[in-house]
């Protein structure tokens, strides 16, 4: 990708994250005005402004900390350490009722939630794309040896629940999803039910976490099993042994040796024995169209880049399962809802491996907009996507927190029951301490995400490093 390509993409994804930003500050800044309250900034990022312009009377300003945005209401629990001083102070303008304080700070999170209401017709409308992973709990792939494996489950086999929770799809963000509940079991044996051929049985995987370093995240539960992916060639390289076999786009790998395979994974695994010089080729059966025939294959090692592996040389085609579905807007109102409790849940619940380290910020979602900008049907993703950071938004602001929404309509009811208002110097001190915690926990967690997005970029980069074979005489 071109290096214009990648800053056009990245603004794409700052717009997006920031758009988000800006209609939930906006509601307090509009809620503000219509009660009557003195607004003195409207600011999109934390920090000293990188720029500013004041029109009738108020500052709308860019910060240099990448993280939220606020509207500065000296009537209102202030935080100089991060808004920077007012110029007017609380005692100096007329009070402030409860309810207006309420209001005002409430009106953050329901204009959130609206904008997540209007997403969420529009993609009931164009739709969303969706793969086998998330529409049937099958199995497409078992790892040889590996824990499920070696608990008896194959490739075909129809998840039916773990741990006693009922499974819908293979893959998250749905709570309902075989691998969300293995990252979040917490015994040390999963207890799986399946069905194989109309009977129902029970398999006891335990779980393998890999090792990480200490600038890693820490690894989740695995039991090495893959969805329905099938293994349709995209392209073959020239002189490899996928194009002497005659393999052509398009081309379907329906079976290994004459064992029906369900996911490329397969073809991966078998590609990936052949470093074992001892192993013999193995025997395709391809679907081209209505015809079936066979390929004998053996991988051989690029000529380009030096020391590579034995490779088949196939490249495969990329979103072989995915159709459009057209959820109603409440459907994925409420499905992102559910899957914010079931994470907030699985973080609080001491008894699995998941912790706020595997939270993600907004380097993480800059990175998400980002790869569905670059992807197809990308724009289709990113509304979804804005479905669900909209709702998350909207929730995670009503925590009853200070610096959020939530913590704002606490005080105010404290006003009510104790009859006059917190200190505002009291409150000052409290409402800028917090800041700083949360900007100094978003920072710890962007320095995971960043570490991340580094990392798979560089593999990206050797896996996209070109690859040659040398002709055949």
């Amino acid at each position: 990708m071109s290096i214009l390509k990648i800053i056009i993409v990245v603004l794409e994804a700052l717009f997006a994250l920031n758009l988000l930003i800006f209609v939930h500050e906006l509601g307090h800044f509009l809620a503000a005005r219509w009660r009557g309250l003195k607004v003195e900034r409207f600011a999109i990022w934390f920090g000293k402004p990188i720029w500013s312009k004041t029109f009738n009377g108020v500052e709308y300003a860019l910060g240099w900390i990448p993280a939220g945005g606020y509207v500065s209401l000296p009537q209102m629990a202030t935080m100089e350490a991060i808004e920077g001083k007012t110029d007017e102070k609380a005692e100096q303008l007329p009070n402030v009722s409860p309810l207006d304080k309420i209001i005002v700070a409430f009106a953050g999170p329901l204009f959130s939630f609206l904008l997540a209401i209007l997403f969420a017709v529009i993609v009931w409308q164009v739709g969303k794309p969706e793969g086998a992973a998330d529409v049937e709990p099958v199995l497409g792939w078992v790892t040889p040896e590996g824990p499920a494996w070696k608990s008896g489950l194959r490739a075909g086999d129809k998840i039916l629940e773990v741990d006693g929770h009922p499974i819908k799809t293979f893959g998250p963000p749905s709570q309902d999803s075989i691998k969300w509940r293995i990252i979040t079991s917490e015994g040390t044996n999963i207890a799986v039910k399946y069905l194989r051929d109309g009977k129902e049985a029970m398999a006891y995987p335990t779980y393998i976490k890999q090792k990480t370093s200490w600038y890693e995240r820490r690894a989740l539960r695995q039991v090495y099993l893959g969805p329905i992916a099938k293994p349709v060639v995209g392209d073959v390289l020239t002189n490899s042994p996928a194009h002497l076999a005659g393999l052509k786009r398009g081309d379907e790998i329906v079976a290994i040796n004459g064992d029906k395979i369900l996911s490329l994974l397969a073809v991966e695994y078998a590609q990936e024995l052949m470093t074992n010089k001892s192993i013999p080729p193995i025997n395709l059966t391809v679907r081209r169209g209505t015809e079936e025939f066979n390929k004998e294959i053996l991988a051989a090692a690029p000529t380009t880049p030096t020391n590579f592996p034995p490779i088949f040389g196939i490249v495969w085609l990329d979103k072989t399962n995915h159709t459009l579905t057209y959820p109603g807007p409440w459907e994925q109102i409420e499905a992102s809802a559910k899957q914010i409790f079931a994470t907030v849940g699985a973080v609080i619940n001491k008894k699995n491996d998941i912790g706020v380290q595997q939270l993600g910020g907004a380097v993480m979602i800059i990175r998400v907009y980002t790869n569905f900008f670059q992807s197809e049907d990308g724009w289709r993703w990113v509304l979804w996507f804005s479905v669900v950071l909209n709702v998350n938004l909207a929730m995670l602001n009503m925590l009853p927190l200070p610096v959020l929404d939530g913590g704002h309509i606490l005080l105010s009811f404290i006003e009510v029951v104790r009859r006059r208002a917190v200190n505002p110097k009291i409150l000052n001190y409290i409402q800028s301490g917090f800041a700083i915690l949360l900007i100094g926990f978003m920072a710890w967690i962007a320095f995971y995400d960043v570490g991340d997005w580094i990392r798979n970029s560089r593999s990206e980069r050797r896996a996209n490093e070109p690859i040659m074979f040398a002709p055949k005489k």
